[in-house]
């Protein structure tokens, strides 16, 4: 059984005002191949589809678009909200995408069960769960509470996401004793060795230093498929705990960054391997710094890369 992991398009960014809009569609287009060639059985999106929570008409075009074309190459299509999606934008025609095998969940349900998706093979028999959990907001969690102290709400945040990853453990036991991967969704700031952020992720969480440990997270769990980073990253050297990244660099501070998307190939039940993608770079982002004079010369001497878009550059120049 074969997952591709995904996430943080922010379909509709606009990077200084200038539109992403073929840098997105040039990537949707390559993401169609890798699900045919690959022969993926399930498709995970953990959360931040779109860049804010009323996304501009092409936007969405380009997101059911992709999703009708997906829909003929993969089986089963999971889609998790991240904390830039809009719950409402998200799960308006989820009933509808249902019926077709796509699974949305733009914010937390009331009945966690509604989380809980399975992912059926060629034969129409289950072959891994997908624990489909979005970005989840204070208000999804019992007594955080508006008026205590920083840090009493910074633990009762910790406290309130590990209890609805925990709630799970009960519900899917079944599912382990089949030999069945269980694959859970997190959209958040995961705390753990070096984990590496640029500088245009939200702060999520009360300024963001409730950031999250990864020991959170139930052992029955075969794979967690991060979102909200955007640097592709392992976390605490543990190979079923990571961020897919991003697939396009969304600022200048990620102009350095491998994008990739994430296969995960399960065996018998559990998590085999890895393997990583690279997102072709159709635009290149570059910075130029120093005093004018230096700036102007290395404009002058730079040689464009044959990407299939042209160079953004952003300039720095220091004054005396």
């Amino acid at each position: 059984m074969r997952i591709l992991h995904t996430a943080d398009w922010h379909l509709g960014q606009r990077l200084l005002e200038k539109s992403r809009q073929q840098e997105h569609q040039l990537f949707l287009n390559w993401l169609l191949n890798i699900l045919a060639t690959e022969k993926i059985d399930a498709l995970v999106v953990a959360g931040d589809i779109f860049d804010v929570g009323s996304p501009a008409n092409y936007a969405l075009k380009q997101y059911y678009d992709f999703l009708r074309k997906a829909l003929e190459i993969c089986p089963n299509i999971i889609i998790t909200g991240g904390n830039h999606d809009s719950v409402a934008t998200l799960d308006a025609p989820k009933e509808l995408m249902r019926n077709f095998n796509i699974h949305v969940v733009g914010g937390a349900t009331k009945d966690i069960n509604e989380q809980i998706i399975p992912i059926y093979n060629a034969e129409k028999q289950i072959s891994a769960i997908v624990l489909a959990v979005p970005f989840l907001r204070e208000c999804d969690m019992k007594n955080v509470g508006f008026g205590r102290s920083y840090d009493e709400r910074e633990q009762r945040i910790k406290e309130g996401i590990k209890a609805h990853y925990h709630a799970f453990v009960e519900k899917v036991k079944c599912y382990k004793t089949k030999n069945l991967p269980i694959i859970a969704t997190v959209h958040l700031y995961t705390a753990g060795d070096h984990v590496e952020k640029s500088d245009v992720e939200r702060d999520i969480y009360i300024g963001n230093k409730a950031r999250i440990g990864a020991d959170i997270f139930p052992e029955i769990f075969d794979y967690i498929a991060l979102g909200h980073i955007h640097k592709s990253q392992i976390i605490n050297k543990k190979e079923h705990i990571r961020y897919s990244g991003s697939p396009i660099p969304l600022s200048f501070s990620e102009r350095n960054y491998k994008h990739k998307v994430l296969i995960a190939d399960f065996e018998e039940g559990k998590l085999a391997k890895v393997t990583e993608k690279n997102v072709p770079l159709s635009r290149k982002l570059m910075r130029f710094s120093g005093l004018l004079k230096d700036v102007k010369q290395k404009i002058t001497d730079f040689e464009d890369a044959k990407n299939e878009l042209t160079t953004w550059a952003e300039i720095h120049v220091t004054l005396e």
